[in-house]
């Protein structure tokens, strides 16, 4: 009896962490992310949807993003054992196996389109197979292990998800979402740059062409700053086309006044100890910014 009792329960466990593996293939922080910017694309949108199709809607957004990240750490699988930010990821650790993640990832992606598709409308499904088919083929499989400027273009499949939201709604596209993808686009480099100022020694291990290690690390600090300054003119669009208003408008200069700040101060320090502790506080205030500056659509449109 007892024993009986033991081995389901530790059928029960093993269970839990097999789905827990999958979960994990799916990148669910880089899905909350997709999931957060798709639904201000959605709600900002001028055309109402209801509440049903819009959770519905999401989800198969958000699935198609874990498709993407299932695909990438199933092409990976070679890189990610070797860096320490990835190397307990669920194929490394030998938890899941590269078919099981390349059928997951396939299956994941015709759910997620089809889904959408009868959810929304066409031009959405075929965004989100563009979305997918950018980081699988072009970042993943082509970019990453070719040029530093990977992230650069690459970013363009991580800033479409707010477009995704707004044709959900709108069934057309505008300027007012392209104004949402062209933040996310010029956050990105600045945001994966400062990263690989700290995780420096993790990319020359898996020989991943990041910029501090083909360009040096003065140049990286440049092109971070460069960019933090270009995400003024991108703040501003939405303002400038009408899409928000005056609370979007300072609130959102002061948050990229601060990023710009603190890009300058990490561009200021010289090869000593406090370059790597900078360049992880404009890591993690970007994480912040971006999450802000989305907010700030959804307090714009209520007030």
């Amino acid at each position: 009896m007892t024993s009986n009792i033991i081995n389901k329960r530790s059928i029960f466990g093993n269970t839990l962490t097999y789905l827990k593996s999958f979960l994990l293939l799916m990148k669910p922080r880089v899905m909350s992310l997709v999931i957060f910017t798709c639904a201000v694309g959605l709600l900002t949108s001028p055309v109402s949807v209801p509440y049903y199709n819009s959770i519905i809607s999401i989800f198969f957004v958000a699935v198609g993003a874990g498709a993407a990240g299932a695909l990438n750490m199933w092409y990976e699988a070679d890189l990610d054992k070797l860096m320490t930010r990835t190397c307990l990821r669920p194929i490394p650790t030998g938890k899941l196996n590269k078919n099981q993640a390349l059928i997951f990832g396939i299956v994941l992606s015709l759910l997620s389109i089809v889904g959408l598709y009868y959810s929304s409308n066409l031009l959405s499904a075929v965004i989100l197979f563009i979305t997918i088919s950018f980081y699988v083929f072009i970042y993943t499989i082509w970019l990453k292990r070719k040029t530093p400027q990977n992230i650069v273009i690459g970013g363009a499949s991580g800033a479409l998800p707010p477009v995704i939201g707004w044709t959900i709604a709108n069934n057309n596209l505008a300027l007012e979402p392209i104004t949402l993808f062209l933040i996310i686009f010029f956050w990105t480099p600045s945001h994966f740059w400062a990263l690989s100022l700290f995780k420096a020694d993790d990319y020359k291990k898996a020989n991943i062409p990041m910029l501090p290690l083909t360009n040096g690390i003065e140049n990286t600090k440049i092109n971070i700053l460069i960019y933090s300054i270009l995400m003024l003119p991108v703040v501003i669009a939405p303002y400038l086309i009408g899409f928000v208003g005056n609370i979007y408008l300072i609130s959102s200069l002061l948050l990229t006044f601060y990023y710009i700040f603190i890009c300058y101060e990490l561009y200021s320090f010289k090869k000593n100890k406090f370059e790597i502790s900078q360049a992880k506080k404009v890591f993690s205030y970007s994480i912040l910014y971006l999450f802000l500056l989305f907010v700030l659509f959804l307090v714009d449109k209520i007030f």
